[in-house]
């Protein structure tokens, strides 16, 4: 940041980026406008790994495991973005590629209203996609 602005604060995340049918699945919390993958904060002393099945299970109903073989949770790296809903705020997000089980059906939950599945090849999207979302999904060869 330039001139004499503090720092903006970091908040400790972890994001699900999930995927089937070539989808990714994008989810927004009640009373904002930005979708973005599943997750949310990393808790004092918790593990990014059990922060993610954690936040799997309470936003959208799923149990992982992450010992299951073939490997259904695999580490992306971390990444930083602005945060989209705490302004002054950037994330560092701690992503997994997740691979839910056979048979989920994922549905909102918690602080969660809404839960779609984007296509990431799509030119343009109808929904206003999160700065670490737009990150993640072009990583992966969509577009912006």
């Amino acid at each position: 940041m330039t001139g004499t602005g503090a720092a903006p604060a970091v908040l400790r995340i972890v994001a699900a980026v999930v995927v089937r049918e070539g989808r990714f699945l994008l989810v927004r919390k009640r009373g904002t406008q930005a979708f973005m993958q599943v997750g949310g904060k990393i808790e004092p002393g918790e593990e990014p790994l059990a922060a993610l099945v954690r936040e799997v299970a309470e936003e959208i109903g799923v149990l992982l495991d992450p010992g299951a073989v073939p490997a259904t949770v695999r580490p992306l790296g971390r990444f930083t973005a602005e945060a989209a809903n705490e302004p002054g705020h950037v994330v560092d997000a701690h992503a997994f590629e997740v691979d839910l089980p056979a048979g989920s059906d994922p549905q909102p939950q918690a602080e969660l209203e809404d839960l779609v599945w984007v296509d990431p090849a799509a030119p343009v999207t109808p929904y206003p996609i999160a700065p670490l979302s737009l990150d993640l999904i072009a990583r992966a060869g969509g577009v912006r």
